[in-house]
């Protein structure tokens, strides 16, 4: 069985939390078994916060990254704005073959859209990435999203990773001196 990571990039607030819970799996970090193309396997999904993206560990974070789903709701055009913040993030840290979706999330509050379908995917395409609109509220596209994701991953050959086992970063030990 192969074992993916696949990290969600976007601002705070457009539902990427929702999404991984939605996948469905349990608490950080989000993880499942389902089956891609008639072959099981294992999907962790990151979903860091905006402050952790933009911090010092980010490198770190984002390496941990096999696969990323760059997302942004629909119901906020700054959002959308900062995506191409996300996707040089992961390309400083994966290369020019990264593995990228991008998707509108929250496509459920069509009363509420701020970006276009159609700007949605000319952004896809000026990025060199497949675009989709999901709803974490309905479960729409979400786990066509993470097959797509799978099938990308498999397709570049990347090779399947392990899960992380602990949080987001492994913790290095340190020697502790305690004098009596």
């Amino acid at each position: 069985m192969d074992q993916w990571r696949i990290a969600l990039l976007g601002d705070d607030g457009v539902g990427k939390t929702e999404l991984a819970i939605t996948v469905p799996v349990r608490d950080p970090p989000f993880r499942k078994q389902f089956v891609v193309d008639n072959r099981m396997c294992f999907v962790e999904v990151l979903a860091p916060t905006a402050n952790q993206v933009a911090e010092p560990l980010q490198n770190e974070l984002l390496a941990m990254g096999g696969g990323f789903v760059l997302v942004f709701s629909i119901t906020s055009r700054p959002s959308f704005d900062r995506i191409k913040e996300y996707h040089q993030a992961a390309k400083r840290v994966k290369g020019a073959n990264a593995v990228l979706i991008l998707i509108g999330n929250k496509c459920d509050k069509q009363s509420e859209r701020e970006v276009s379908k159609d700007d949605g995917a000319a952004l896809a395409r000026q990025l060199g990435c497949e675009f989709m609109e999901t709803s974490a509220k309905t479960a729409q596209n979400v786990d066509r999203t993470f097959t797509r994701a799978v099938q990308a991953l498999r397709e570049m050959g990347a090779g399947a990773e392990p899960p992380a086992t602990q949080n987001y970063l492994v913790k290095k030990k340190r020697k502790n001196c305690i004098i009596l």
